[in-house]
């Protein structure tokens, strides 16, 4: 896996206010701080930013970060939080966390499927529980996903955690051996829907309640 370069400066002045300059700037604020290393204010060209997110090919971004003020030096840093605008989704604040390459981290990777099982070409439906299981490991030793093979799995058989191996020194740390994904009968299938449809319906019902409270807000 490779470290994207991420360019970045350092800020001094801290606030809403600066903040609204900086966006007004296509910048965006932001902070990197670690285990054992001081906080380091930011500013981040949000086209740079947004390129690096496009490079990427794992769901974890692993940045070489260039700091720059007067001297240039360089940080090893993921992603931990990148806030957005609930509307706009324009990005308005990232953290970065420092991190040693040496040092085991805690990432959170997609699961895939291969093959098509047995029970869902007897009719069942494949239903996948978890789409994303945390792993420890080394930085550059990250996987882009966990591919699990489903072509032998028949009706209401399920794939566990304990059940899942993966390459390397990488590791699936859990205190419980749940369930990864399942093969559901048809009749589960259909209640399954059947509950997902409600689900909507319900969600349909609040969305369309709040909008005239929101647009009084507005006001």
């Amino acid at each position: 896996m490779e470290l994207i370069e991420l360019k970045t400066n350092i800020r001094t002045s801290v606030g809403d206010g600066p903040a609204r300059a900086l966006r007004r700037n296509n910048q965006i604020p932001a902070v990197l701080y670690g285990r054992g290393t001081e906080t380091v204010l930011l500013s981040v060209d949000i086209s740079d930013l947004e390129r690096a997110l496009k490079e990427s090919t794992v769901s974890q971004l692993l940045l070489n970060l260039v700091i720059q003020n007067g001297e240039t030096y360089t940080k090893t840093a993921m992603i931990k939080e990148l806030q957005t605008h609930p509307v706009s989704r324009d990005f308005l604040h990232i953290d970065f966390y420092e991190i040693a390459m040496e040092r085991k981290i805690k990432v959170n990777v997609p699961v895939i499927t291969k093959g098509k099982s047995e029970g869902v070409e007897l009719g069942g439906m494949l239903q996948i529980i978890r789409r994303e299981l945390e792993v420890l490991c080394l930085p550059l030793e990250i996987p882009e996903s966990i591919e699990i093979d489903i072509t032998d799995l028949g009706i209401g058989d399920s794939v566990h955690v304990n059940e899942i191996s993966l390459e390397g020194d990488a590791e699936i740390q859990a205190d419980v051996n749940f369930t990864v994904l399942t093969i559901l009968s048809p009749k589960a299938a259909e209640e399954e829907e059947v509950s997902e449809e409600e689900e909507e319906a319900v969600d349909e019902e609040a969305a369309a309640e709040e909008e005239p409270s929101e647009a009084s807000d507005e006001k």
